[in-house]
C-alpha cells in the first residue's frame, strides 16, 4: 500500500464547486479534500488538487483559492481555453465530474471540447446514467467514456446500464461508492433539543426541494397515523432546487405548506428552507429517529442524501428507486412503493412501534455505510488514478463527432452594450446619431422585434439570466403594439409613448409573428411561453388576409418555430401550409431563366423568401418548396457577388434591383446580410454540404471589410454596428436595425461554431 502511494499526485478536478450550490459541487469539494489530506500526509506536499470550476452565473461565485480556472458554462471557447490550461499545467491527471445539467451545449456537448484537446489522461464520475438516453444523450456519454481511460460509478446497476447500453467495455468501469461523513453511530435523543423537537419522534427528509421528491405523499401518510403518534414531528431540510426556483419560483414548497395546513399539521411538519453546511445537516440526522426518500422517479442512480443516512445509522424507509434499491438491499432499509401512501404509514406505524427493528435496521445501515467513508473512497480514487496514469495512451478521436467542421472566424466575446445603450424601459429606440440614442424618431414594432429575436437567440445560446430583462421588455413592447380589436399591431410609436398609426405595415405583423414563434420554441420561462403565445394567436389569423411576400415568409418562419414547440395545433398548420403554398406559387407564377425570383424587383430582407421555403420543405420533407426556395438562394447570392474581387456586394436600397434593369450598388444595409446567413444556415441543415457554411461565412465577412468600400462596418468599440454602405464609405449611425441585424449574425455564426463537431 506504501509503495502505491509513495508520490503525490498532481490532480485537476473539473466540475461544480463551492460556493455554488449543487450536490456535485458538495461531492467534488469534499472528495478533492480528502484526497489533499491523504497525498500531504503521506508526501508532506500540500495543495497537490485543483479545481476547474462550471459557473452558470454572468456574476460568477466568490470561489476559493483552490479554483485554478473558471469556465463559464454556456461559452464554448471557454472548454478549449480550459484545455490548454491544463496541458500546460503541472496537473497529472484529470477527474471529471459529469452531469448533463452541468455543461453547455446540447447535451452538454461542450465538455467534448475540453476532452478532445487535452493531452493527459482523465478519469469521469458519472453522476447519472439514464436507462432510456435521448440519442443526443446516448452519443455525449459514449464519447464522454471513450476519452476516458476509467468511468466510475457509484452503483452496481449503473455498470449494467453503461455495458448493455452504452457499449462501454466492463473493465474500464469501476465501482466507488458516493463519499459520506465519518459519523459516530450516535442515540438521536441526545440531539433533539437543538430543533426544538426533545421528546418526540422524528422523521427526517433532506436535499434539494423539487415536485419529484413526493414529499405530498409523506405528508399524506403522516397524516393518517397522526393520532397514534401525537408526538411525531417531520422535518423537511432543504432549499428549492435552484433550477425549479428559477423556473416555478415556490410553487412546489407552498403547495405542500397548504397541504400541511389542509390536513392540520402544522405542529407536525417543519420546512428548513436552507442551504445547509454539512455540520448542520449532520445535526439534522443524529437527530432523527426515522430518515425518509419519498422520492418518485425510478430512475435515479445516485442519491447523495441517502448515502449520508446510511453512513449515519439511520433507520430508513424509502421508495425503491434505482439507488435505494441496492443500497437498502440485505435488510439495511425499507422499500415501499412508489406514490402509495396508504404503505408507506402501514410502515412507518410498524417501525416506530418496534425500536429493536429501528435498532436492527440502524446497526445494519452503519456497519454498511463503514465502507463510504471520505478517507476510503479518496483511497479508492487514489488507486485509479494511479493506474490511470500507469495505462495512459492518447485515445483515438471520436470521428462520429467530427462530422460537422468548421473554421471558426476569429470573434470577440458577443458585446451587447449597444443594444443595451439603445433600449430604455419602454423598448429599443430606432435610431442614433452616431452612437447616440436620437429620440426623435422613437420607436417600431419592426426593431422591438428584432431585438427580441436577439435577445432569445442570446438565451438559447447562453442561458444567462441577465438577458431576461431586456427580453422581457422587448416582448411587453409588442404586447403593447397589439390591437386587439383589430388583432393587428401597429408599427411606430413616438418617444411619448404615442402611436403614430392604428395599423402597422403587414410586414412588422410578420415580423412580430417571427419573433413570437421562435421565442415560444426556446422560452425561459413558463410565464414568457404564457404571454408569447397568446400575443402568437391574437395577431395570427389577421395574417391570412396579407398580400406581402416577406410578411407571408416571417409569418411562415413564425408559423414552423412555433409548431416545433405545438406540432397539433390544426389552425397553425392550416396557416402555415396556406402561406407557404402562396408564397411557392409567387415564384413558380413569376419566374423565368434569368429571374428565379418571385417578384419583379429584388429589394430588401431579400433572403428571408428563400429561407422560408427551405425552411418548410426541409421540415414538411416537400422537395419541391426546398429546391425552389434552394435555387432562389443560390442566385440571390450569384447577382450580389462582386465580379471583380468576389466579396458579398448588396443589392442597395438607392434603386433595388428591377426586372431588366441595373442593381443599385448603394445603399447597402446589414438586414440583408442577416437575412443571407439565416437563409444559408437553413440550406445547410437541409443539404448538410459544407458549401453552405463556407457562403455563411462569406456573407458574415462583410462586416469585417470584405465588401465594396473595403471598410469594417461592425464596431468594436461600442458592440454597435454602423448603418451600412454609401459612396463615400461607412455611415456612422449605429441604429437599433444595423446593430440587431449584426448580432443576429453574430448569434448565428456562434451557434454554428458551438455546434462545431457535435452533431448531437
Amino acid at each position: 500500500m506504501q509503495k502505491t502511494f509513495s508520490r503525490a499526485m498532481r490532480i485537476s478536478f473539473v466540475s461544480t464547486y463551492p460556493p455554488r450550490r449543487c450536490g456535485i459541487a458538495a461531492f467534488t469539494q469534499d472528495l478533492a479534500n480528502s484526497i489533499s489530506q491523504i497525498q500531504e500526509k503521506r508526501s508532506n506536499i500540500r495543495e497537490t488538487v485543483q479545481i476547474v470550476a462550471l459557473t452558470n452565473t454572468p456574476q460568477g461565485y466568490n470561489y476559493g483559492k483552490e479554483i485554478c480556472f473558471e469556465i463559464r458554462t454556456e461559452h464554448r471557447a471557454d472548454y478549449q481555453e480550459a484545455a490548454n490550461f491544463l496541458n500546460l499545467s503541472d496537473t497529472e491527471i484529470i477527474c471529471l465530474q459529469h452531469e448533463f445539467g452541468i455543461f453547455g451545449g446540447r447535451n452538454g456537448a461542450y465538455i467534448l471540447d475540453l476532452l478532445d484537446d487535452l493531452r493527459k489522461p482523465v478519469v469521469t464520475t458519472l453522476h447519472t446514467v439514464l436507462e432510456e438516453p435521448t440519442r443526443g444523450q446516448l452519443e455525449v456519454l459514449k464519447s464522454i467514456c471513450s476519452y476516458s481511460i476509467f468511468v466510475v460509478v457509484q452503483a452496481q446497476k449503473a455498470i449494467n446500464l453503461l455495458v448493455d447500453i452504452y457499449e462501454v467495455p466492463r473493465e474500464k468501469i469501476i465501482m466507488i461508492h458516493h463519499g459520506t461523513p465519518n459519523i459516530p453511530f450516535l442515540d438521536s435523543s441526545y440531539y433533539k433539543d437543538r430543533f426544538q423537537a426533545e421528546g418526540r419522534r422524528v422523521i427526517l427528509t433532506f436535499g434539494f426541494l423539487n415536485p419529484k421528491k413526493g414529499i405530498e405523499v409523506a405528508i399524506e401518510a403522516i397524516a393518517s397515523i397522526i393520532r397514534e403518534f401525537p408526538d411525531l414531528l417531520y422535518i423537511v431540510v432543504g432549499a428549492t432546487h435552484p433550477e425549479v426556483k428559477r423556473r416555478f419560483g415556490e410553487e412546489y414548497r407552498a403547495f405542500l405548506e397548504r397541504l400541511v395546513k389542509q390536513k392540520g399539521l402544522t405542529k407536525h411538519v417543519i420546512f428548513y428552507n436552507r442551504f445547509v453546511s454539512l455540520e448542520q445537516l449532520i445535526g439534522f440526522l443524529n437527530a432523527a429517529d426515522i430518515y425518509l426518500t419519498p422520492y418518485l422517479s425510478k430512475e435515479q442512480i445516485v442519491s447523495g442524501t441517502l448515502a449520508y443516512a446510511v453512513a449515519c445509522g439511520k433507520a430508513i424507509i424509502s421508495t425503491p428507486y434505482r439507488y435505494a434499491e441496492e443500497l437498502l438491499a440485505d435488510e439495511r432499509g425499507i422499500l415501499v412503493p412508489f406514490r402509495n401512501a396508504n404503505v408507506l404509514a402501514k410502515e412507518l406505524r410498524r417501525l416506530l412501534n418496534d425500536e429493536t427493528r429501528r435498532n436492527y435496521l440502524r446497526k445494519r445501515a452503519y456497519q454498511f455505510g463503514r465502507r463510504m467513508i471520505w478517507p476510503k473512497v479518496a483511497h479508492n480514487y487514489i488507486k485509479v488514478f494511479k493506474r490511470a496514469l500507469q495505462e495512459y495512451r492518447r485515445p483515438a478521436l471520436n470521428l462520429a463527432a467530427r462530422e460537422w467542421i468548421v473554421e471558426r472566424p476569429s470573434l470577440s466575446e458577443i458585446n451587447l452594450e449597444h443594444l443595451r445603450l439603445l433600449t430604455d424601459d419602454t423598448g429599443i429606440l430606432q435610431h442614433a446619431v452616431f452612437i447616440t440614442p436620437d429620440r426623435s424618431h422613437g420607436y417600431s414594432t419592426d426593431d422591438n422585434a428584432r431585438a427580441l429575436l436577439v435577445t432569445i437567440m442570446n438565451w438559447k445560446l447562453f442561458k444567462e439570466d441577465d438577458i431576461l430583462p431586456l427580453l422581457q421588455i422587448y416582448l411587453s413592447f409588442l404586447n403593447y403594439a397589439l390591437n386587439k380589436e383589430t388583432h393587428r399591431v401597429r408599427n411606430f410609436m413616438s418617444y411619448e409613448r404615442r402611436w403614430l398609426e392604428e395599423v402597422g405595415s403587414e410586414d412588422s405583423q410578420g415580423r412580430a409573428l417571427w419573433s413570437l414563434g421562435m421565442t415560444i420554441l426556446h422560452s425561459p420561462t413558463d410565464s414568457i411561453l404564457g404571454c408569447s403565445t397568446g400575443i402568437f394567436r391574437e395577431i395570427l389569423p389577421a395574417i391570412e388576409s396579407f398580400t406581402s411576400p416577406r410578411a407571408w415568409a416571417y409569418s411562415i418562419l413564425g408559423c414552423l418555430y412555433y409548431l416545433q414547440r405545438f406540432g397539433g395545433d390544426l389552425e397553425v398548420q392550416r396557416i402555415c401550409n396556406l402561406l407557404i403554398q402562396r408564397l411557392l406559387k409567387l415564384f413558380i407564377d413569376n419566374e423565368s431563366a434569368n429571374w428565379p425570383w418571385g417578384e419583379d424587383i429584388v429589394a430588401y430582407d431579400n433572403a428571408r423568401l428563400p429561407q422560408a421555403l427551405i425552411a418548410a420543405g426541409r421540415i414538411f420533407k416537400e422537395e419541391k418548396i426546398y429546391n425552389q426556395g434552394l435555387h432562389s438562394l443560390e442566385w440571390l447570392l450569384k447577382i450580389q457577388t462582386n465580379p471583380e474581387e468576389g466579396h458579398l456586394s448588396l443589392i442597395g436600397n438607392n434603386g433595388w434591383f428591377k426586372r431588366g434593369g441595373e442593381k443599385a450598388q448603394f445603399d447597402q444595409q446589414p438586414i440583408e446580410v442577416a437575412g443571407l446567413i439565416d437563409a444559408c444556415y437553413e440550406a445547410y441543415l437541409l443539404t448538410r454540404e459544407k458549401k453552405w457554411i463556407k457562403k455563411i461565412d462569406w456573407c458574415f465577412h462583410w462586416f469585417l471589410g470584405s465588401n465594396d468600400v473595403h471598410q469594417v462596418v461592425y464596431d468594436f468599440s461600442t458592440g454597435g454596428c454602423r448603418d451600412g454602405l454609401e459612396p463615400t464609405g461607412v455611415n456612422q449611425n449605429e441604429g437599433a436595425e444595423s446593430t440587431l441585424s449584426w448580432l443576429m449574425a453574430l448569434h448565428r455564426i456562434c451557434e454554428i461554431t458551438h455546434q462545431q463537431n457535435r452533431p448531437f
